[in-house]
């Protein structure tokens, strides 16, 4: 069975160690050879090192060497008994920002070097936010040169409280720390035996075992088409296939599938695999070409995808974007090619929303252009129709390049946040009936908490005894809703937030129509369920949240739908209360425990206390 492949980026500020800590992961993971090792003693020595520099094995320019610091993105392979890796090297001044966009973009985990004399830097927040915006999943902080602060447990934990309260801004799923030294080797490929206060696992350790099989979106299928082949057949017959690389989800033999833009569905007869061999099925990075059962108008920039989960397609988008060109700056009205997917079509910048101060955060809503190394939010128009994610729920469908039409050189790289509605007529319509007019007043119930809390339960309670009363009541369940409403949705923060404003959008109908909206959702974010508030008391209408207090072992111990126990064994991600967050309600209108008694005597009093 071959190796499974992780690829790193390393980043921090301008002598964190982060060249010295890769050529230590080579050296003691015995990865390097004779002669380089001697190259880099002969270059220590003319330098007047004590020591062989480590942070030569990655350091390649020459200015590099020259000057300590990393310039250029460098690359290093090596590899393990449980795993291969590609380390991206990347460099830490701000004016280098493109090189760290380039080097991380396909990364599945960053590696965040923190002096542990200083602390986090203004640099090591700008690395970690860009780590987040390029959508790298797992982040880990290492702590380097504890030699320097004599082991300090208390200094280690001072820098993981500063980096988790500035961690609470950014969208991080996965967060992990280690103290160690890089000149040293301590808690590099060996565990410390100057840290025993440390408990976790030494970097290459972790680096072996992080979980990163299920970072691939195996949900969505999309297959952009690359080329258009006709390959001969044993028999002599002719035959038409597509090939191009699976960017998300999973195709088989005899899958329905549509393609897009046209719209036309169709069916997969044949897929080969690399090396032209037949496979049953074609899942997210393999390299494949199809076969489809009707003869159907389809070029180079096309995409396949499933009828009831289509990507986004349209000439409209909303994107970060950061600048490469030290020659021009961008502005609104600019035009371009685009690369998205495997389409190419020329685009233009149509606004220039903010530029984003990657040190502060801070939007600058007045800037009108775009320089080197500067990242912006912008909108852009394509002439021909393309078809997208968001970046968030797909890296590859989520992303593209702009390309200087005059000189052909990549000018940009972006990141879509959504599709961008150019209708400005749309408009409420009031109608002739009001609520005062209604049999009865409507209102929602906003059930929250963790998986297994008994939300279910107690809807259901409340659900009943609203109809046996006469009161028009309807249940509007989270599972239910991703059977339909919901189903094109995954489990990412992002899509967790749009699965939550639709249903509060629907929730908030309901209850203008006189009904009781029973909502029973995890809705592990704050704002997202203040935002489900404001949706109805921007309207007038009555929202009530009621928090269901489950302590995590007591759900765990429930477990009504085995969700834990996957989640422990690491075969579901981004699952709240394992590894990821819920954020306890602070203003609940009602708080349940286990000790308030059954779902019916919790539904009686919630009716009671709400006045319903």
């Amino acid at each position: 069975m071959p190796k499974e492949l992780l690829r790193l980026a390393t980043a921090g500020s301008v002598d964190d160690g982060k060249s010295t800590l890769i050529g230590r992961l080579l050296y003691d993971s015995k990865t390097i050879f004779t002669d380089q090792l001697e190259a880099i003693e002969r270059t220590s020595a003319a330098r007047g090192d004590e020591y062989a520099d480590l942070a030569l094995l990655t350091d390649g320019l020459r200015a590099e060497r020259e000057q300590g610091i990393t310039i250029d993105v460098a690359y290093r392979y090596f590899s393990t008994p449980k795993r291969k890796f590609i380390i991206a090297d990347t460099p830490g001044h701000v004016q280098y920002t493109r090189n760290m966009v380039t080097g991380a973009s396909t990364a599945h985990l960053a590696l965040i070097l923190v002096d542990a004399r200083k602390g986090v830097l203004e640099q090591t927040k700008r690395h970690a936010f860009l780590s987040t915006l390029l959508g790298i999943p797992h982040l880990t902080i290492c702590v380097n040169k504890m030699d320097l602060v004599d082991w300090s447990q208390e200094r280690f934990e001072e820098i993981v409280d500063d980096f988790i309260a500035f961690a609470a801004k950014l969208n991080v799923t996965d967060l992990t720390f280690i103290p160690l030294s890089a000149l040293q080797g301590d808690n590099v490929v060996d565990a410390s035996t100057n840290m025993d206060w440390y408990e976790g696992r030494p970097l290459l350790n972790h680096l072996e075992n992080v979980y990163i099989a299920s970072d691939r979106n195996l949900i969505d299928a999309r297959m952009p088409v690359q080329y258009v082949i006709r390959p001969q057949r044993a028999d002599g017959a002719d035959h038409r296939a597509y090939a191009g690389t699976v960017a998300g989800g999973v195709f088989s033999r005899g899958d329905e599938v549509v393609v897009l833009p046209g719209g036309f569905t169709t069916t997969i007869t044949q897929i080969w695999g690399p090396g032209g061999a037949k496979v049953d099925e074609a899942f997210a990075t393999m390299a494949v070409s199809m076969e489809l059962a009707d003869e159907i108008d389809i070029v180079r920039g096309d995409m396949l995808a499933r009828p009831n989960n289509r990507p986004y397609v349209g000439r409209d988008i909303d994107a970060m974007v950061c600048w490469f060109s030290e020659d021009t700056e961008l502005t609104a009205g600019n035009r371009y090619q685009m690369l998205c997917g495997t389409r190419l079509t020329r685009a233009q910048v149509s606004g220039l929303n903010y530029r984003l101060d990657v040190n502060t955060l801070h939007r600058d809503e007045e800037s009108t252009a775009l320089r080197l190394n500067e990242i912006a939010r912008l909108s852009v128009h394509t002439q021909q129709p393309v078809m997208f994610d968001s970046y968030r729920k797909n890296r590859e469908t989520g992303s593209f390049i702009l390309i200087d039409e005059a000189t052909n050189k990549t000018v940009a790289a972006g990141m879509i946040t959504a599709p961008v509605s150019r209708d400005s007529h749309v408009v409420w319509q009031t109608t002739k009936v009001t609520r005062e007019q209604r049999t009865h007043q409507g209102a929602t119930l906003w059930l929250t908490g963790l998986s297994g809390s008994g939300k279910s339960s107690l809807a259901v309670e409340l659900e009943r005894r609203f109809v046996a009363e006469g009161r028009p009541a309807y249940l509007m369940d989270g599972d239910n809703l991703r059977h339909g409403l919901n189903a094109d949705l995954g489990f990412s923060d992002d899509d967790r937030r749009e699965n939550i404003r639709r249903t509060a959008e629907v929730a908030a109908l309901f209850a203008d129509s006189g009904a009781v909206a029973i909502v029973s959702l995890i809705s592990p974010f704050a704002d997202e369920r203040r935002r489900a508030r404001d949706i109805h008391t921007e309207r007038g209408l009555p929202f009530h949240e009621i928090f269901l207090d489950t302590p995590l072992d007591v759900c765990e111990d429930r477990d009504p739908k085995g969700l834990y126990a996957k989640a422990r064994r690491g075969e579901i991600s981004q699952f709240t209360g394992i590894d990821s967050p819920y954020e306890r309600p602070l203003h609940a209108d009602i708080v349940v425990t286990p000790a308030d008694g059954s779902p019916a005597e919790v539904a009686e009093a919630v009716i009671r206390n709400l006045g319903l």
